[in-house]
């Protein structure tokens, strides 16, 4: 046997609350396999599970606030043992049979709820929507989702309810404002422990936007690629020969990752802000790219994440182009070191190489940059490679 446990989703996180089964007891679970629903700050995220096995049973009820490390359920391995279960502080040898497994009791079937355990095919349901609808007495399974893939969205539970709009903003307010503490408190920490240093330049990506004019002329509308998968995959590739940008500072130490799992800052709706990754995403195609910015940006509107989307990005990418936004200098999310940004892509005049004047398109690439690991000329060789990366599409 082997526990399954509460898994750390970002270094500000203490604790979630568990509020959907994704398995029952009795189901065969394989790695990577999606295990249970909890909410952060962040919003819903779907947690993963590392091991091949059975589950045997739940060790939490739903509704639990839970602290990262805490065991959440029972897996059946076939070959470990079961960790021992660290008691609550002053239980003794003869506490009871739920003190021995720790704060929580042990539940042999489903925690009672008015909602059974969900199958990996049932209803999705946003966290905003799923608040509204217990605020309101209302069954989410009763409900047509309108949102990605069929998930239930606020605006359905509104209209359910045939609430008018103004009680909807006033029903969203509490989750934004809950949401809008926690980046709060995450930036300013930041801000206060990583020395910041910000560099800019501005690039002619006019061989890229031609380049991607022929590249989706054969493409439907839904698979065409669109810039943002240019930038983030030029990125990548940048930060494959300057690994000082891409990696964690912790404990008076830089690691390098391995890895380059960029994370893309997405608005939430109702407000907000996250940063799944999409990863290894400098072995993947601009196809690949482009389909996994799609996923994470529809399951993020639809308010639901996956907990290795969250728990190991390398770098975040952040742009406000698509709000008309030239340029954006981003905050460091500990313990990255580095925030690459990215502006939107304007025409405008430009100087040529024979002095000539052209109109081109052009973008600005801000980098934001943690100065105890690289430096100002390190950090210009960054920007420039993903330049001339962007000024030949051809080798992304």
């Amino acid at each position: 046997m082997s526990l399954f446990r509460m898994p750390s989703l970002g270094s500000d996180m203490e604790s979630a609350t568990l509020i959907e089964w994704l398995a029952a007891p009795g189901d065969q679970i394989r790695r990577g396999d999606l295990i249970a629903v909890v909410e952060t700050d962040k919003g819903a995220i779907e947690i993963e599970v590392f091991e091949d096995g059975v589950l045997e049973r739940y060790l939490v009820a739903l509704d639990s606030e839970v602290a990262v490390g805490e065991p959440l359920a029972e897996i059946r391995t076939g070959s470990a043992t079961l960790d021992k279960i660290p008691q609550p502080v002053g239980a003794t040898e003869s506490s009871s049979k739920e003190k021995d497994v720790g704060a929580a009791p042990v539940i042999s079937e489903p925690a009672a709820s008015p909602v059974p355990p969900l199958s990996q095919d049932a209803q999705r349901v946003s966290p905003a929507a799923r608040q509204l609808a217990a605020e309101l007495g209302l069954d989410t399974r009763t409900l047509q989702g309108s949102g990605p893939a069929g998930a239930v969205v606020y605006a359905d539970v509104q209209a359910a309810a045939g609430q008018p709009a103004s009680m909807q903003e006033a029903a969203i307010e509490d989750p934004a404002a809950k949401m809008r503490r926690a980046i709060a408190a995450a930036m300013a920490r930041a801000k206060r422990e990583i020395p910041h240093y910000y560099l800019s330049t501005t690039v002619d990506v006019e061989a890229a936007i031609q380049w991607l004019a022929q590249a989706n002329e054969q493409k439907p509308p839904a698979e065409r690629i669109l810039a943002p998968a240019l930038f983030i995959k030029a990125t990548a590739l940048a930060l494959s020969k300057y690994g000082e940008f891409n990696g964690a500072f912790a404990d008076d130490t830089y690691t390098a990752s391995p890895r380059i799992n960029v994370g893309v800052a997405i608005a939430i709706r109702g407000g907000g802000l996250v940063a799944p990754a999409i990863h290894d995403t400098d072995q993947l195609s601009l196809d690949q790219v482009m389909a996994g910015l799609r996923d994470l940006t529809q399951r993020v509107r639809a308010g639901r994440y996956r907990a290795s989307e969250f728990r190991d990005p390398t770098v975040t990418i952040t742009s406000l182009g698509d709000r008309g936004v030239e340029s954006v200098f981003g905050i460091i999310h500990p313990p990255q070191v580095a925030c690459i940004g990215f502006g939107k892509v304007v025409e405008r005049p430009w100087s040529m190489p024979d002095r000539s004047i052209a109109s081109r398109h052009t973008v600005s690439i801000s980098l934001s940059a943690d100065h105890r690991v690289s430096d100002g000329r390190r950090g210009a060789l960054l920007l420039n490679t993903i330049a001339e990366l962007l000024n030949n599409p051809q080798q992304l």
